[in-house]
Formats: structure tokens, C-alpha cells, sequence
């Protein structure tokens, strides 16, 4: 597997709609061009017990960056796993 920068990293982002951090992590990443999959955790129970799984936290938001988990809207971490500048 090529990790150049032609190569799309796998994000997914848990959260909930009411969230502030949670969006401010969306749009930040929208911002970069970043794909991610939005899962909504507060409609869909198994995920939540999968976020908490991957996580071992139950706050939102949890960002799943390659298998990586970031918890909480951390801009260095999401950035340094991302290869951004």
C-alpha cells in the first residue's frame, strides 16, 4: 500500500449533531479536502458500542484516522497522522 500523498487516508469521525467539537473537526476537515465517513452515534447504538470499543471513551468526538484513534478535536495529532502542515 502506496502512503503517498496520492493515497486517501481511511477517516471516519464518531459524533453526534449537537456537538460543537464534533463539527469543528467535520469542518476542518472538509476544509482540507479529507474524506471521512460521519457516523452519528447518538442514532445508531452498535456504533456507539464500537466507537467505546476502538476508543475505550465514550465522548465524542473519536476520529479513526488509518486505525489510529484520535479523541477529541486534537488539530496536531489529526494534522501529524494526516501528514498535514
Amino acid at each position: 500500500m502506496s502512503t503517498g500523498t496520492s493515497s486517501q487516508p481511511r477517516v471516519i469521525v464518531f459524533s453526534t449533531p449537537n456537538c460543537p467539537f464534533c463539527n469543528m473537526a467535520k469542518r476542518y476537515l472538509r476544509e482540507r479536502g479529507i474524506k471521512f465517513r460521519d457516523v452519528d452515534v447518538s442514532r445508531d447504538a452498535a456504533a456507539a458500542r464500537d466507537m467505546v470499543r476502538r476508543s475505550g471513551q465514550q465522548g465524542v468526538p473519536v476520529i479513526d484516522i488509518n486505525g489510529n484513534i484520535v479523541v477529541g478535536f486534537d488539530r496536531p495529532k489529526i494534522d501529524r497522522l494526516l501528514g498535514l502542515k
